[in-house]
């Protein structure tokens, strides 16, 4: 059977895959949010279909779950070593927490003037609701078998016993992303400043901290390293109809998350 002409023109494109990695980082059970399960297919075909010059992942993630953030930057790391293929990361909006851990797969990151890079740290927030259900002559009853069973229960004081517990449970969860960010940054990251305490920056300061290699966007950096006749091969998670409509109970409860994690970094111009 003959290849069309057309197919074996395009056939023969030095071609860079490019995966859009847009959204909060989410478990597996989250239909809405980047996790490994969903992804596992789009980035195993983008290193491993043809022989693509190069996987580029454009950004703008606010992070979420340090698991499914390990776990994607994992798979991309395995890949990317099996195939011999090189990665960049291009930073939109923000690479954040969990995002930023995911633009340390990449062997570069490039931002805009005014992305925001950073905030390598682990955060656990709720609320505590014990003085208000007092108030109202509301008795909270609590029967457990194990005695750490309701740690950090809302409508209970909150003991120093449980905070001990909760920071023996993030301090080794930062430690990971932290030796993350150096294995994958390394000599690069600026030793005059403590990177790790959950701050973060924008463009022009992260790529003199290290946190970046420089100010480019994707096209016109893309084509500087593979040439003007290179193909961008595009990829990205496809949701549910009703999803991308907002027309479900749970793609309204995603957006609205979505929104409160993105604005903790966002500007406006």
């Amino acid at each position: 059977m003959r290849i069309p002409l057309i197919s074996r023109l395009l056939s023969r494109k030095p071609r860079v895959v490019v995966i859009r990695l847009s959204g909060t980082i989410g478990g597996a059970g989250r239909g809405g949010g980047l996790n490994d399960a969903a992804l596992a297919p789009l980035i195993e075909r983008a290193f491993r279909r043809g022989k693509p010059l190069a996987v580029a992942l454009v950004i703008n993630s606010p992070g979420g779950s340090p698991v499914q953030s390990s776990l994607i930057a994992a798979r991309i790391r395995r890949l990317a070593d099996e195939t011999g293929t090189p990665v960049h990361a291009f930073v939109e909006d923000v690479a954040a927490s969990g995002g930023y851990w995911l633009a340390c797969a990449a062997d570069d990151i490039w931002a805009d003037d005014s992305s925001i890079l950073g905030s390598i740290g682990v955060i656990s927030a709720g609320f505590g609701f014990h003085e208000l259900i007092d108030r109202w002559g509301i008795e909270r009853r609590v029967h457990t078998a194990g005695e750490s069973k309701s740690t950090l229960d809302p409508f209970r004081p909150q003991s120093p016993e449980d905070v001990a517990r909760l920071h023996s449970i993030l301090e080794p969860i930062h430690a990971a992303f932290k030796d993350h960010v150096r294995t994958r940054r390394g000599s690069r990251l600026a030793a005059d400043q403590d990177l790790f305490t959950g701050a973060f920056w924008a463009g022009r300061e992260a790529v003199r901290l290290g946190l970046a290699d420089g100010i480019a966007h994707p096209v016109p950096r893309l084509k500087a390293l593979y040439g003007d006749k290179v193909r961008f091969e595009v990829h990205g998670m496809r949701r549910p109809l009703l999803r991308r409509l907002g027309l479900s109970a749970e793609a309204l409860l995603d957006a609205a998350e979505d929104r409160a994690a993105f604005q903790r970094f966002g500007t406006r111009g």
